[in-house]
């Protein structure tokens, strides 16, 4: 296995670009399979579950056209059903929590949707049940084999339906949707998630001819249609990288400009960082943040200390928690850091405790930060990265630690940042991979 091998201490400068966002392609690429014509999609970023999520598409009877490095084809003209009661199928989505999108439009096109329970970050509880409880209002007979732990839903015609999501989940609002365009009447889906990545595939699927409603908003109206044709589409940047990237400057006292940030896009995040006072300027659709010795966290008007928690959109993304906790350990200040949805994300404390950050973890879902402001440097240590967002909170901290730090199981960074070593050596990081020994 490989690891990272990082040398803290380097500031960065120069410019970094946001890959595609690895959210909305989980959700586009799926969006493939509702249409027999060709779709092209932009911007979508060569990371390790997006790749994984091509492959088997096209296992499954895809033609997929790579076009340029960040552009494929995809036309789902000939599925082969069969394959998805297959060994090899089962494999694959166990590996790619983003497979269970799949349900949704293999449901509205064909009549069945399979998926064993998918895989991804163990991060605490991850319930599907509003996925299913969606496709069962639209019509869909559902089953579940515990023992297998496989999932299956099968329908005749779905039909349109009024609906009231348990939770404002972002994939399950997709799934729902990406079934609703093909079902037979109008569906309304109320408590929707309306994250920009939800809005991209609305307006894909309208552009294909879907009959989409209610965009950004938490209510939704789909009239049904007979079918959807083909499309072109350009994924949004990745707005968890570009807060990664506000954080790691902040954290190594670094001047960097992010580009092509989609500014609009990014909703609360920039204000967020801003409260923990982080320095920055917008300069077109570019971020540009100046080198800044320290940075105090503002506390509320009342002088209570500042919290800072998820939300659903346009709240704060719950991906960028463990971002914003580890910049608190060098910010002047305290904060509390509230993971409400994820019960098992702030674990990874315990790696920052042990490189001398002063954190007080209170429950499985808060964490109160008391920074060094900067006075006394991490400590360089070895780690695991647990999941995606914590792993790269873990590599923020290594590169602005004193010494060598060695961190594991850097396949789960890689499911989510594409040559993230590379792209930071180019700004002055000194990231090694190497096999472990």
């Amino acid at each position: 296995m490989a690891v990272f091998r990082v040398e803290g201490g380097y500031r960065l400068h120069g410019e970094i670009t946001p890959q595609g966002a690895k959210n909305e392609a989980l959700q586009i690429l799926c969006a493939t399979l509702l249409t027999e014509e060709r779709v092209v999609v932009h911007n979508i970023p060569r990371i390790l579950d997006v790749m994984q999520l091509i492959e088997l598409l096209r296992a499954m009877g895809v033609e997929v056209e790579e076009l340029a490095d960040d552009t494929f084809a995809f036309r789902a003209k000939d599925i082969n059903l069969d394959y998805l009661r297959s060994d090899d199928y089962q494999q694959r989505c166990r590996r790619l929590r983003g497979s269970v999108m799949m349900v949704g439009p293999l449901l509205a096109r064909f009549g069945v949707g399979y998926v064993p329970k998918p895989g991804g970050d163990k991060i605490g509880r991850r319930r599907l049940d509003t996925h299913f409880l969606g496709f069962q209002k639209l019509g869909a007979k559902f089953d579940f084999d515990a023992a297998e732990g496989f999932f299956s839903v099968e329908a005749d015609k779905l039909k349109g339906c009024y609906m009231l999501l348990d939770e404002a989940s972002v994939t399950g609002t997709a799934n729902i949707v990406m079934a609703a365009v093909l079902a037979e009447g109008t569906t309304t889906i109320y408590n929707a998630a309306c994250e920009p990545y939800v809005q991209q595939l609305c307006r894909m699927l309208n552009r294909m001819g879907a009959k989409i409603s209610g965009i950004a908003s938490n209510l939704l109206t789909i009239e049904g249609v007979e079918s959807l044709g083909g499309t072109e589409h350009t994924m949004l940047p990745d707005m968890i990288e570009v807060g990664s990237f506000i954080g790691m400057a902040a954290m190594t006292r670094s001047e960097l400009t992010i580009k092509n940030v989609s500014y609009d896009n990014l909703g609360i995040i920039p204000a967020q960082f801003a409260r923990m006072g982080i320095r920055f300027e917008q300069r077109g659709d570019d971020i540009y943040i100046p080198q800044q010795d320290h940075y105090s966290i503002e506390s509320f008007i009342d002088g209570s200390i500042m919290n800072i928690a998820d939300a659903p959109w346009p709240g704060l993304t719950p991906d960028l928690l463990s971002i914003f906790l580890v910049v608190a350990t060098q910010a002047k200040g305290a904060v509390l850091i509230h993971q409400k949805m994820f019960e098992s994300r702030l674990f990874f404390v315990d790696k920052l405790i042990d490189m001398g950050a002063q954190i007080i973890l209170c429950d499985p879902h808060r964490a109160t930060v008391i920074g060094h402001d900067h006075r006394i440097r991490l400590r360089a240590t070895r780690m695991t990265s647990p999941d995606i967002r914590a792993g790269v909170a873990l590599l923020i901290a290594a590169m602005s630690a004193e010494g060598v730090s060695v961190i594991q199981n850097i396949d789960q960074i890689d499911r989510g940042y594409r040559d993230i070593d590379g792209r930071l050596n180019a700004l002055g990081a000194h990231i090694k991979r190497l096999e472990d020994c």
